[in-house]
Parts: C-alpha cells; structure tokens; sequence
C-alpha cells in the first residue's frame, strides 16, 4: 500500500510539472517525421495480464515490422528526435500515466512483450506477483542493451537464451530484496546513470 500511494502521488506531481516539457516533445516529434506522437504497445504486467504501456514514439511508423528488437543507438528506423529521446529515457516519461492507472510502478521488472514471456519457465512467472516498472535492477544493467545485440551474430537468439534469463535472474533477486528504500535507490542510481549519458 506504501509503495503504491508513493507511486500513485509521485507519478501525478511529475506528470503536472512535467507537462510543458511534453507540449514541447510533442511539436518536436510532429515536426521531425509522420506519425502519432505516442507509441502505445501491448506488455505482459502484474499477475500475467497484458497492458498498454506508452511511450512517446522515436520510430517511423510500422518500424515493429521489420522486427521486435531494436539493434544499437542508430537502428536506421530511430528518428532523429527519436536517437535523443532514447538516448536519455525521455521516451518512458508517458509511462507516468501507466503508474496513476495502476499498471506499472517505478521500480519493477522491465514489462516484456508477450512473444518473449512465452519462453519464461514456471519459476520465471513468479516476476508477474509484482507491477513491473519503469526501471529496476536488470534495468539499470542492461541499460545499453541495444548496443549489446548489435554486436550479437544473432541478435534474436542472444536476446532469448542470453539477456532474457539474465534479467530474470536479476528481477528475481528484486522481488526478493525490494522495499521502499530499496525501490528509492533504484530510482537514484537510474538519475544518476542517466545524467552521466
């Protein structure tokens, strides 16, 4: 109840402050390619159930096509709005209005999209007891995760039987480990890794 009221109070003061800073991503991403200003995607949540998770858009249009994964900071379907928006986390910020609805929180596994969900074990589902989040301890160490399957001769394979079950291993530590205090130095060193970008 703590953390959700500390999310639910938090999301809401940073999407009202926040708002202006929207206005001005919002005419830049317009400006800069055709498109809707949000990228809205199915992701599996809390208790196994699918969510719309938003971000503001940093791809052309229909770019999910030609595959799932994004490969490296300069995947030729990233916009140019798009490569800084990535570059500092500016595309999660909509993700505000999945913690005021109750889907996500600030600290919790990564959402996934279903496709790979479907290759977790049944000990892995043990990660759906809490609401993901917008960052986390697999967050924080696969942060150039992009980078990494650009340099994978498979970057779909690599994803599956390499990173998939390394986030796992971390998001299960998370659930293990996780209080207030401990989601309140997540969220720090998320700043701080940012900043340092």
């Amino acid at each position: 109840m703590i953390k959700r009221c500390f999310d639910f109070v938090f999301a809401l003061i940073g999407l009202v402050l926040l708002l202006p800073f929207f206005l001005i991503i919002i005419i830049v991403i317009k400006f800069d390619s055709r498109g809707p200003v949000f990228f809205i995607q199915k992701r599996v949540g809390k208790d196994n159930e699918d969510f719309d998770i938003y971000k503001f858009r940093t791809m052309r249009v229909k770019s999910d096509n030609k595959g799932l994964l994004t490969i490296g900071n300069h995947d030729s379907r990233i916009t140019k709005a798009g490569y800084i928006l990535r570059r500092y986390k500016i595309d999660e910020l909509p993700q505000l209005i999945n913690i005021i609805k109750g889907d996500m929180s600030f600290v919790g596994p990564r959402p996934e999209l279903r496709h790979y969900v479907n290759y977790y074990t049944e000990d892995d589902m043990k990660i759906f007891q809490v609401r993901p989040g917008i960052t986390g301890l697999a967050s924080l160490k696969y942060r150039n995760e992009v980078e990494l399957l650009k340099k994978a001769e498979d970057p779909e394979k690599f994803f599956i039987e390499t990173i998939i079950p390394d986030k796992l291993k971390y998001n299960k530590k998370y659930i293990e480990k996780r209080n207030i205090f401990f989601d309140l130095k997540l969220i720090g060193l998320t700043i701080i890794k940012v900043i340092a970008k």
